[in-house]
């Protein structure tokens, strides 16, 4: 069925820019403190969970939730701000952000009272990471043809099979995994699958490390042998995940973390161009901040349709596609504009450093969050072209 895009004409309320300037001077308070580096980009200590924590007794996690469960109730855009301010600031988040961004609003939405009341508290207060289990090995993005299977048992399921470019598996708490509870049916492939909380610590998980070409890791495979879980850790219904998946991406695909990636290679150069660039650095600078402010207000458009209670699949999808493009084509097009840059204005060795390492961990981020193809082919069902 062919579905219209619209990006809504969205503004940030006066509350999200009086929040964004408290978000500032917590920033400034850990970077003070030493806690990360601002300008070191990617390259510096993204996963801190004490610093996760500072920022759950701030209430900046689980900030939409109901306050039974550890939320605040405030809103979308009010979140939407706390992110763009930390990822802009590259600071490290990896511990909880995941857990924010789509798992806790998976369990509010599908998951048992207990696991509501246990768990999402404790991810407001930044005390757990999640990871997230839906790409296969053969299959990528395509969860469609997700083959990992849970098998219903007298007292909960048993899940075998692996998952793969599983964010940060290796420290976290919980995964929600994506696995087939049944075969598909001829008229419809989104049929069988269903979704589980998964307790990391579970018997029969093994994570194996997927190194990049940075020498970072946080990407992994996770093999499932025969791992138990209760019946209470269904998530939803069975054999019906599908539309829930899909409700959970477009919370991944769309915010600001989708093409703040490599700004701080921007904010390098500018730096390293001083306050007097030439027409040609002035133009091409110019041209990244155009783009850059295109990209958010498109992102801000989605966070305000999902404040609204709308599920826009595709235009998160296009957000993230975009983003993607723009955050990898940066770093590349900051070396040719900074190539020629007198020295003594900023300092040329760092600036070369950061991009070298920007167009090494470039390649990751058409994998996280679905990659180039899939998103494109939603894309096109969603305008009837496939």
């Amino acid at each position: 069925m062919q579905s219209a895009i619209q990006f809504d004409p969205v503004r940030l309320p006066l509350v999200a820019q009086h929040l964004r300037a408290d978000v500032r001077t917590f920033i400034a308070e850990e970077v003070t403190a030493g806690t990360f580096d601002p300008n070191a980009g990617l390259k510096s200590a993204m996963f801190d969970r004490e610093f996760s924590k500072r920022v759950g007794a701030h209430g900046w996690i689980g900030m939409t939730w109901p306050r039974a469960y550890g939320g605040h109730e405030r809103s979308q855009l009010e979140r939407y701000v706390v992110t763009e301010e930390f990822r802009a600031a590259n600071a490290p988040t990896w511990s909880h952000f995941v857990a924010d961004r789509q798992s806790g609003p998976m369990l509010l939405k599908y998951a048992d009272e207990s696991i509501k009341s246990e768990v999402l508290p404790r991810i407001a207060r930044g005390e757990l990471c999640f990871c997230i289990g839906m790409s296969e090995s053969g299959s990528g993005s395509d969860l469609f043809a997700a083959k990992a299977k849970a098998t219903k048992t007298n007292d909960g399921w048993l899940l075998n099979g692996a998952k793969i470019w599983t964010s940060n598996a290796h420290r976290a708490d919980y995964m929600i995994g994506l696995f087939r509870t049944a075969p598909p049916s001829e008229d419809n492939r989104r049929h069988g699958l269903s979704q589980f909380l998964i307790d990391m610590q579970s018997p029969g998980i093994t994570v194996n490390p997927i190194e990049q070409m940075t020498g970072q890791h946080d990407f992994n495979e996770v093999v499932f042998d025969d791992v138990p879980i209760p019946d209470a850790h269904l998530l939803g219904e069975p054999h019906a995940a599908w539309r829930q998946a899909t409700s959970e991406l477009a919370f991944e695909r769309s915010g600001p973390e989708r093409f703040l990636e490599t700004f701080y290679v921007l904010t390098a150069l500018v730096r390293l161009l001083g306050e007097r660039p030439d027409a040609r650095e002035a133009e091409g600078v110019g041209r990244m901040v155009a783009q850059l402010h295109t990209l958010r207000r498109m992102s801000v458009s989605v966070a305000g349709m999902l404040e609204a209670g709308k599920e826009p699949v595709l235009e998160s999808s296009i957000v993230k596609d975009l983003g993607t493009i723009w955050e990898q084509a940066l770093p590349e097009r900051a070396r040719h504009l900074g190539a020629f840059a007198d020295s003594a204005v900023g300092n040329l060795h760092d600036f070369q450093d950061l991009v070298d390492f920007a167009i090494l961990s470039a390649p990751k981020f058409t994998i996280q969050g679905g990659t180039t193809e899939v998103l494109r082919g939603i894309i096109a069902r969603g305008l009837g072209l496939r």
